[in-house]
């Protein structure tokens, strides 16, 4: 675990007089906690290694952005960053840079925290790890952490973590105490952990494999699950089967009271390297001339989710002025347009958003005041089309 004065440092953990764990995720804190974080986070290194693909420039452009709005007005490139909190944007065609923005004190080298579009990295290690062999996802929960044997959990397989296809319900104590475990926000009393939380639920098995149910304990429990499987730490393993492969930078991933690291949402990494991130996918899991994880896995992400779980779950109306015919895989949402659109997001405005087809990534990340805003949401996919649009197809 780094120390407070490693992270201050290394300027990327710092004090604020005025951030707190109360107050870092409100606006306008936000728009300089979510790139330094407060001094109470405390976060594991990820390792990157010497091989992050450099961004040729591009003498394509997104000039001609002008995003039509439902009023029949439209929305520039500039007026859209900053409707939307942009902290920094990159968009890559063909794995040439076409465009780079920061704002809000955010740099090249700045880690910024990826809120749940870290489900997205922690469902592809766990892909990895299971077509090593390492995890079997179609084992229930308990074999790996029998601790929750006796949980709502007790019926729930991996898979069905990763898919979020499990019924959790708390209740408001109960999510309460989760919030303050997670490492986020002051602990309470009694101090509690992620593990422990997990251990002590108790009551009937939840419902498994029905419509898709948002839950980020479901990934939290992902994490430890990944743990037992391997004997490793997921930072380790997250370094190890992906990060050293594709990144430039360290990332970090914040950790729990208990020093556990936060699978659900805690990855803190450049956006450059969330870019890179992208282009892999993009490019089927390969970079350069190295395949940095089977091909097969990018394709299961795009059609192994479950349609009607997507329809009939928690989020289908939410998303329906985006698309009605999606679904959600490993931490991967796909828009089944043509082309489809593969992304990952998380609360507060943090996207990566792929489309295979024409090889054009846009990664992006914000501080919106409010966690989450179906307006914004919209705006964020709008411009990703007319991105899409400014760019010619790729051959």
């Amino acid at each position: 675990m780094k120390s407070v004065a490693d992270a201050i440092e290394a300027q990327w953990i710092d004090v604020q007089p005025d951030v707190n764990l109360s107050n870092w995720r409100q606006s306008p804190q936000n728009h300089r906690a979510f790139h330094h974080l407060p001094c109470e986070v405390a976060t594991a290194r990820v390792r990157a290694g010497s091989k992050g693909a450099r961004f040729p420039g591009s003498s394509e452009s997104i000039d001609a952005f002008s995003l039509r709005l439902p009023n029949g007005s439209s929305m520039g490139l500039e007026p859209f960053l900053a409707a939307t909190s942009t902290d920094a944007m990159i968009v890559l065609h063909d794995g040439r840079l076409v465009y780079e923005a920061y704002r809000n004190g955010m740099e090249p080298n700045s880690r910024h925290i990826a809120m749940s579009a870290t489900k997205a990295v922690i469902g592809l290690l766990t892909e990895i790890l299971a077509a090593d062999g390492a995890i079997k996802l179609e084992r229930p929960v308990t074999d790996y952490v029998p601790e929750v044997a006796n949980s709502p959990y007790a019926a729930a397989r991996a898979r069905d973590l990763l898919d979020m296809r499990v019924a959790v319900l708390f209740d408001a104590t109960q999510e309460k105490s989760y919030s303050r475990s997670v490492g986020w926000e002051p602990p309470g009393d009694p101090k509690t952990d992620i593990r422990s939380f997990l251990s002590r639920l108790s009551g009937p098995a939840w419902r498994c494999g029905g419509g898709f149910a948002y839950h980020s304990a479901n990934t939290d429990l992902l994490g430890w699950v990944i743990e037992r499987a391997t004997s490793a730490k997921v930072q380790d393993l997250l370094s190890e089967k992906l990060w050293a492969a594709i990144a430039s930078d360290d990332a970090e991933l914040t950790l729990d009271w208990d020093g556990f690291a936060r699978s659900a949402g805690g990855l803190c990494a450049t956006i450059r390297d969330l870019a890179r991130l992208g282009q892999v996918v993009c490019l089927d899991g390969s970079s350069g001339s190295a395949q940095i994880f089977p091909n097969h896995i990018v394709h299961g992400l795009a059609t192994g989710g479950d349609r009607k779980a997507w329809s009939s779950g928690q989020w289908g109306e939410s998303f329906a002025p985006i698309s009605r015919s999606m679904s959600y895989r490993s931490g991967w949402y796909t828009v089944d347009t043509d082309p489809e659109i593969l992304f990952a997001m998380g609360i507060h405005g943090q996207n990566l958003l792929v489309d295979r087809k024409n090889r054009i990534v846009m990664a992006k990340f914000s501080s919106w005041p409010q966690p989450v805003d179906g307006r914004t949401t919209w705006l964020t996919h709008a411009a990703f089309d007319e991105v899409r649009r400014c760019l010619p197809p790729s051959r």
